[in-house]
């Protein structure tokens, strides 16, 4: 191989990564949240193990089975005397019958620029929400002990506003179904996690409920980046429901809640 070709190749391989990087941009154009209007939050369920009694459940979903998202921000927003008093409207999509693109494990900066990418693009042909759609959550649902199918991460993307979520197909995982829905929402709001990658316990203070509690240990609540119960310093657990989770005031500032003018 000459010299000569070996740049043309570099320089073309050089191009086409710059070219992912454009469409990446373009397809995941971030949207600023002001709060001037209830944004929409739309939950799309997948059968993602194709077993029948997945399918049964996700059959008997109804809105309200949703309607502790709305309550929590609800409450949320009136401690933080934000101008809407219901900020979050949910909506249930229709089943969405595909699934999604497998989400890679230790992704390369290239390896999440395509996925990036696919998901997006499937997002686009499978979508079935109708009427005004703000930000899309969909919910991959499987049966307990089923990881057949189950996808490794939920993550929840800024650009494009698009959250994935592992979910168990069950009347007793509701609460912490809404509370992982929540949390990918808020990613898609701006919002950053606020928790050891390592340990999953939350960083003081931002991730803390009530960081200046005097005693600190044990806290009551979870802040919502934060994810977990400080119960004790090594030991933290998973709120069953968003009764027992707060959304403090990093997080608020980060999705706009501590800076955003007056609705009008």
């Amino acid at each position: 191989m000459t010299r000569t070709l070996l740049l043309r190749i570099i320089q073309l391989i050089l191009l086409i990564i710059l070219m992912l990087l454009l469409a990446n941009l373009w397809l995941g154009r971030a949207s600023e949240v002001w709060w001037q209007r209830p944004v929409v939050m739309t939950i799309y369920p997948i059968n993602a193990d194709r077993h029948p009694l997945t399918q049964a459940f996700i059959d008997q979903l109804q809105p309200e089975h949703f309607s502790s998202i709305e309550a929590f921000f609800g409450r949320e927003a009136a401690r933080y005397r934000l101008a809407l008093t219901a900020p979050v409207k949910v909506k249930l999509a229709s089943q969405v019958h595909a699934l999604p693109p497998q989400v890679p494990d230790d992704p390369s900066i290239l390896d999440a620029i395509l996925w990036s990418i696919r998901m997006r693009l499937w997002v686009w042909r499978y979508d079935t929400g109708e009427g005004e759609v703000d930000a899309r959550i969909f919910l991959n649902y499987h049966l307990p002990g089923n990881d057949l199918a189950r996808p490794q991460h939920s993550l929840g993307l800024q650009r494009g506003m698009i959250g994935l979520v592992n979910a168990y197909a069950g009347v007793d995982y509701q609460g912490q179904t809404s509370l992982i829905a929540v949390h990918e929402f808020l990613h898609t709001m701006g919002a950053s996690d606020k928790y050891d990658p390592d340990t999953q316990q939350p960083i003081w203070p931002d991730g803390f409920a009530d960081p200046t509690q005097a005693p600190l240990f044990p806290q009551t609540r979870a802040e919502i980046m934060g994810g977990r119960v400080q119960v004790s310093p090594g030991w933290a657990l998973l709120p069953p429901d968003l009764r027992q989770v707060t959304i403090g005031s990093a997080t608020a500032i980060e999705i706009n809640w501590l800076a955003a003018p007056p609705a009008p």
